[in-house]
């Protein structure tokens, strides 16, 4: 099992960043919609602006939207409908604490100059409350609708995230093969903190050396709990043998949540259904291996949304607090 790290705490960024992770410690967060579509691809969004503001006050670290273009029907979800930057700005105009994510913004298929200016503007906004979370794209139909190349997006992330740091500099200037700033331009707004904070998602077509070196933190996807700590604990050597100091890892997980507390774990789609104590000692296990943020999906969740955000915030939420 991987070897608890000690206290030092990872580096400091944004408000959002330094309230979400913690080392050794595991916070819990929500993927948007907050609601259950388990008989459709599309939400209703129905109260969503509601139970995102409930969520804020609930206490719990974050919610998490996604970059979904397209409702692509072998797809199967079309997340939460509404561009990520736009709702991120109406998010920002409604909540007062809780961390603003998005798993993740699809980086080949966006010009990273509008990517690097509606994440800065988004986390000025917030008051620093932005994570921003990247990849490269899984969804194959959405790149010829764009005229990109879904066999070179490898690429093409990387450059993407090159000019997004880069960006964030004083006065930018450098050649790229997506541009070249120059003549003393610069782009505002700068992020609250000089930099966004930028978690990378799987593996992004990338070299694990290259994510362990380049993310601020990592999102991986649900696994079996000792394989999670096998590759938790290769991602973490890995940023050590790269001198660096220890990062963040998080993870999404579906959950349906049934009255009875007591009620044994049931697979379901990347989660379980199950009572709220079994849920409990899940997520132990995960901060046990090193999993420092959880983003709990609701939709397959067959109780009443606000009612099942209540239980979490009184019998979870106090558990796992950043």
């Amino acid at each position: 099992m991987l070897k608890r790290t000690s206290d030092g705490g990872f580096q400091s960024l944004n408000t959002a960043y330094n309230a979400t992770f913690r080392q050794n410690r595991m916070s819990i967060g929500l993927v948007v919609p907050i609601e259950n579509y388990a008989n459709s691809a599309v939400p209703t969004m129905q109260d969503h602006l509601d139970r995102v503001k409930l969520a804020d006050k609930l206490g719990f670290a974050a919610v998490w939207l996604r970059d979904v273009p397209f409702d692509v029907p072998s797809f199967g979800d079309a997340g939460q409908t509404f561009d990520p930057f736009v709702y991120l700005g109406t998010l920002a105009a409604v909540t007062d604490r809780i961390a603003l994510g998005v798993s993740s913004i699809i980086l080949p298929l966006r010009h990273p100059a509008h990517v690097a200016k509606a994440a800065a503007t988004a986390d000025v906004l917030s008051g620093g409350r932005l994570l921003l979370g990247i990849a490269s794209g899984d969804r194959p139909a959405e790149f010829p609708a764009l005229n990109v190349s879904f066999e070179t997006r490898g690429n093409a992330f990387r450059e993407s995230y090159d000019y997004i740091r880069r960006m964030a500099d004083p006065t930018p200037a450098f050649n790229s093969p997506l541009g070249a700033p120059s003549g003393g331009m610069n782009m505002l707004p700068k992020p609250v903190a000089d930099r966004l904070p930028i978690l990378i998602t799987g593996g992004s077509q990338q070299e694990p050396d290259w994510i362990a070196h380049n993310a601020d933190g990592w999102m991986t996807y649900p696994r079996n709990v000792s394989h999670q700590a096998e590759v938790i604990e290769d991602y973490r050597r890995r940023v050590a043998a790269a001198g660096l100091a220890d990062k963040p890892v998080m993870q999404p997980l579906y959950v349906d949540l049934l009255e009875d507390k007591d009620a044994p774990p049931q697979p379901i789609h990347l989660g379980f259904r199950f009572g709220v104590r079994a849920l409990n000692r899940y997520l132990v296990s995960l901060e046990e291996i090193g999993v420092n943020h959880v983003a709990l999906n609701l939709r397959f969740n067959q109780a009443n949304t606000e009612n099942t955000l209540a239980r979490l915030a009184d019998e979870l939420l106090p558990n796992f607090h950043a």
